[in-house]
């Protein structure tokens, strides 16, 4: 049994590590379960009057003119064999600063015509927070007025703009003409439940191979 000592306390602490990994993952998955759930609810449910500040993601309404002189294109999107982008366009608002909008995708060649609708207009989406540019970031186009990234004061500042708020909003709608909205809010993958199986999978391997030695181990000293 002596001979055993050894192995055991050096399985041991790798057996508890699986095991809380493996717990994590359960805890994790519970908790996007639950973030899944109220991001459905939020769909489900009408838009709320934008706050400010708003909560990132949630589903509001706005109302403002939108300033088409100072469209934008964000991203790059392939449906299909048909390259394409996100019309970003400010929206403008009495007694706040513009906001700026993702009306949706269009082909970079147009074939179609594109909407650009007049006056006051209410628009309904989700919010998108503004981005930090990571090291290997694409570069913008200021003077094409192409962006890459979403960083609402840089795109502000090259759409000619004094200043923007510091989030987007993602416009929700029906398919159907050009610009091509968003259908739903996003939602995070929720891989889990494989993971938790996968760590737990490892530790109950790892107890198999333990028992397994250990037992040739004892008959050999038998």
């Amino acid at each position: 049994m002596r001979r055993l000592l050894l192995p055991a306390l050096v399985m041991l602490p790798v057996l508890a590590i699986l095991l809380a990994l493996g717990t994590w993952q359960v805890q994790r998955l519970q908790w996007k379960t639950a973030l899944l759930a109220d991001i459905a609810a939020a769909e489900a449910g009408p838009a709320r009057p934008l706050a400010d500040p708003p909560q990132p993601w949630s589903k509001v309404s706005v109302t403002g003119r939108l300033d088409h002189g100072r469209e934008g294109l964000l991203g790059l999107e392939v449906r299909g064999p048909v390259l394409g982008s996100h019309l970003l366009v400010p929206l403008q608002r009495d007694g706040a600063p513009p906001i700026l909008v993702d009306r949706g995708w269009i082909p970079l060649e147009r074939r179609g015509p594109i909407d650009r609708p007049e006056g006051l207009v209410t628009l309904e989406g989700y919010v998108r927070p503004g981005e930090t540019l990571g090291l290997f970031a694409a570069s913008d186009d200021p003077a094409g007025r192409r962006f890459y990234s979403f960083v609402p004061d840089a795109i502000g500042t090259a759409l000619g703009l004094d200043r923007v708020a510091p989030y987007g909003l993602v416009v929700l709608g029906p398919a159907g003409g050009l610009p091509d909205p968003a259908r739903t809010l996003p939602r995070p993958t929720n891989s889990h439940l494989g993971y938790a199986i996968t760590w737990y999978g490892l530790a109950l391997s790892l107890l198999g191979v333990f028992a397994v030695w250990a037992r040739r181990r004892l008959r050999e000293t038998a």
